[in-house]
């Protein structure tokens, strides 16, 4: 890593907004390909992994599939899964394998695009210009709360799971709002520490953590499903909620029938308050009933593709549910909550981004596979990119080295021009 230092008038063929993994995995191939460049970070390279995440965080996807444009995970637990912290050094150390220009500590605040296709690129250490610009932000940029939230007594401690750390950080009795991958992680970890849990149950799917004598994030890979271009669903399926599993103590499913026979208090979707009192849908049995489906539904794609394939594998019954919810809605007097965990999401911001046209009419990033009908702009490191595995390590240093072709032709045409 070479730290740069961003001065103003500074003129570069190519400018990458992010020092993430998918930032860093640009700048690989544009050094390799002898294009000056500059990756500009807000925080520090990798902050996220550091700052954003639990104490006990650990990656859902197994270590094997950590790879990196000429940085593959060659650690001791290919089948394992790391922990934040080791996540964080990994991908800071991907910084230090090679001569990646980083500005660290400079944010950019708003990128245009001239008459003469230069870019403006308006930072916290002063202006710059560009021949090409790639965000490498990411899509989750502002937590979001629900408005209602300011309802709820002063006396309750509110929290989003991008803030939560550790079970200390809160008292007593927790309601975890959102079963997603870190709502239902969360809700595992205050669970563990002994506090009583409420949560409030999405209609996020979930997928077993191992079948038939492997990881099923493994079966996906070998059956190519992390392969296959998000085609015309694209839009949906960028929108969709990931399958909750851990990698926690070695990986296991999160089943929350489970929690609730170990007396974690399960919810349907919270609607509400009234009157000091939190109210719950009727959709408890039907989000459950669907997150089970979706488990099997898997197991069932990966028993085809053992016929299909003639493959030797271990024969595993099936589980059946441990746990039926009583019918009707629930109501939660807010008397028994002393915090809330709020993890039902972000939202984007896109505001740095000027009035250059790379938005939908819901603010929404329009590409093919990260090209933007704004010459020279590109996106990476997004959710559905191209594929199921874009966004994730899995399929990262193929998103970027396809960008980075992209970048690197166009920063040519530019400078042939000039």
């Amino acid at each position: 890593m070479i730290p740069v230092e961003v001065r103003p008038g500074d003129h570069y063929p190519a400018v990458i907004v992010g020092g993430g993994q998918a930032g860093l995995s640009v700048s690989w191939h544009l050094e390799r390909a002898g294009v000056r460049h500059v990756v500009i970070e807000r925080e520090s390279a990798a902050h996220e992994w550091r700052d954003g995440r639990w104490d006990n965080f650990t990656l859902v996807t197994p270590n094997w599939q950590c790879r990196l444009p000429g940085y593959p995970y060659d650690g001791p637990d290919p089948d394992g899964f790391m922990t934040r912290d080791e996540v964080y050094a990994w991908v800071r150390g991907y910084a230090d394998t090679f001569d990646a220009p980083l500005a660290e500590g400079v944010e950019v605040h708003r990128v245009d695009r001239r008459d003469d296709g230069v870019f403006v690129v308006q930072t916290s250490a002063g202006t710059i210009t560009a021949d090409t610009v790639t965000s490498a932000t990411g899509g989750y940029h502002r937590p979001i709360t629900p408005s209602w939230a300011a309802d709820i007594p002063d006396r309750v401690v509110q929290m989003h799971s991008h803030h939560y750390r550790n079970a200390g950080q809160l008292p007593g009795s927790v309601l975890v709002v959102g079963t997603g991958q870190s709502g239902t992680q969360i809700a595992e970890d205050l669970h563990l520490e002994g506090r009583r849990v409420h949560l409030a149950v999405g209609r996020a799917p979930r997928v077993a953590r191992f079948y038939r004598g492997r990881d099923c994030m493994t079966w996906l890979a070998d059956m190519g499903v992390y392969d296959v271009p998000a085609g015309v669903q694209a839009a949906a399926k960028r929108a969709a909620t990931n399958h909750y599993v851990t990698g926690r103590d070695g990986g296991r499913d999160i089943d929350l029938r489970v929690f609730a026979t170990q007396g974690m208090r399960l919810h349907g979707r919270a609607t509400g308050i009234s009157q000091g009192v939190l109210a719950f849908d009727d959709t408890l049995a039907a989000n459950l009933d669907h997150a089970d489906s979706v488990a099997e539904s898997i197991k069932n794609d990966i028993d085809a593709y053992i016929a299909r394939e003639g493959m030797d594998a271990p024969v595993e019954p099936r589980r059946a549910p441990v746990w039926t919810p009583p019918s009707g809605p629930t109501r939660l007097d807010l008397a028994e909550v002393d915090a809330v965990v709020w993890a039902i999401g972000f939202r984007a911001d896109w505001s740095w981004l000027g009035e250059l046209d790379v938005l939908d009419a819901n603010g929404h990033p329009v590409h093919e596979r990260g090209a933007t009908a704004v010459p020279g702009f590109s996106f990476v490191g997004l959710p559905w990119l191209h594929t199921w595995g874009s966004g994730r390590f899995h399929a990262i240093a193929r998103d970027a080295e396809h960008v980075a072709e992209q970048v690197v032709t166009a920063s040519q045409g530019a400078l042939a021009v000039g």
